[in-house]
């Protein structure tokens, strides 16, 4: 779980950083929590063949009807709660079936283990995801001391078991220290990161030793909240729950195994959550469950419009209908001295373009409304 995140479906790395392998099993449990395995449906279909209930040759079958997306071409940000087991792609899925649209994409993923905040962009706001400024990720999570697992996370096979209980924790708090600010980290070696073109989590699966480089990260805070002395009848572990501040490529995981080593006893993640991506947290979210009641309902499956995305993203920068037909149609504005990626937004609140400065002008990165749509 370390970065927790990697952009596969249209967008750009996020996680904090846990881009981690999103494996076969519980891809394959999540597609079959949203929706019928294949061999289900196989089984179910040779049924219905066999009982004379299939399409008879010669007789075209009935096409069904396409129904509508629930959502506008415009779209806006599905701010998802994750839930463990699913991988990111499975939301996507799952997205895109709720949604009725094949337009969704994420902003980075997060490991299938980890639950809490994933961002979805819907319709023609995939396209914002590159735009978007996630840098930061916050988190809580639970780190075990006194043992050391393959992949730095419980999911892995346990390598080594050492006795934590004599830890005080004025030592521990000494090498959290250690493990905050601007730091070097070496990734989990299952994580996502390519090596020759290969996803290092690949290479490790097949046997190989798997060396990747040091990365500079920033951990800006690295918070101890509670401690639990576990013991397990043959030896004593540690448990801490811990709240995390850090850049994106930050790997949690990471920093657990890096904590139990500076401590001499090993240790791995055995829960992560993340509570905010950039300025999306989790009180923008919502559970598949609630966005899925939502749209029974018929009520907004979007926690954020294209337009209420783009002001809580960027800064904004107010401009006349006259200026805003020029965005449209692909002309540029004069500066104001707004540094980065800001939002134009017309009189009516509508976000019109992202527009960065250069020069003497302040031209389009993205248009949000051009002319022919």
């Amino acid at each position: 779980m370390g970065q927790e995140s990697t952009a596969v479906d249209a967008a750009v790395p996020a996680e904090s950083g846990t881009g981690t392998a999103e494996s076969g099993s519980k891809a394959a449990s999540g597609a079959v929590a949203g929706g019928l395995g294949s061999e289900a449906a196989g089984s179910e279909a040779a049924g219905t063949a066999a009982r004379g209930g299939g399409k008879r040759r010669g007789q075209p079958g009935k096409k069904r009807e396409k129904l509508p997306p629930l959502v506008d071409a415009f779209g806006g940000l599905l701010i998802v709660d994750k839930e463990g087991g699913w991988t990111s792609h499975d939301v996507v899925a799952k997205s895109r079936r709720l949604l009725r649209t094949k337009k969704v994409g994420h902003a980075g993923t997060l490991d299938p283990m980890a639950t809490g905040v994933l961002v979805l962009g819907v319709e023609r706001a995939t396209k914002l995801l590159g735009q978007l400024i996630l840098t930061t990720k916050s988190y809580t999570a639970t780190i075990r001391l006194g043992q050391s697992t393959i992949t730095d996370d419980a999911e892995g096979e346990v390598t080594a078991t050492t006795a934590a209980g004599h830890l005080t924790d004025a030592d521990i708090a000494a090498r959290v220290a250690e493990l905050t600010g601007d730091i070097q980290q070496v990734p989990a070696t299952v994580s996502a990161i390519k090596v020759n073109g290969e996803r290092a989590y690949a290479r490790a699966r097949a046997g190989e030793e798997v060396e990747l480089a040091a990365r500079p990260v920033t951990v800006s805070r690295f918070d101890i909240l509670a401690r639990r002395d576990i013991d397990s009848g043959d030896t004593h572990f540690v448990d801490l729950d811990v709240a995390v501040d850090c850049s994106s490529g930050t790997y949690i995981r990471a920093l657990a195994r890096d904590l139990g080593e500076k401590l001499d006893v090993g240790g791995h993640l055995t829960a992560l959550r993340r509570t905010a991506v950039g300025p999306f947290t989790l009180d923008h979210a919502r559970t598949l469950d609630q966005v899925e009641a939502a749209a029974e309902a018929g009520d907004p499956v979007l926690n954020l419009d294209i337009d209420a995305a783009v002001r809580t993203a960027f800064a904004v920068r107010d401009i006349t209908d006259t200026q805003a037909n020029d965005l449209r149609n692909g002309r540029w504005l004069e500066p104001v001295g707004l540094p980065g990626v800001y939002a134009a937004i017309d009189p009516s609140g509508h976000a019109i373009a992202l527009l960065q400065e250069s020069g003497k002008r302040a031209s389009s990165v993205m248009v949000v409304r051009p002319a022919n749509l």
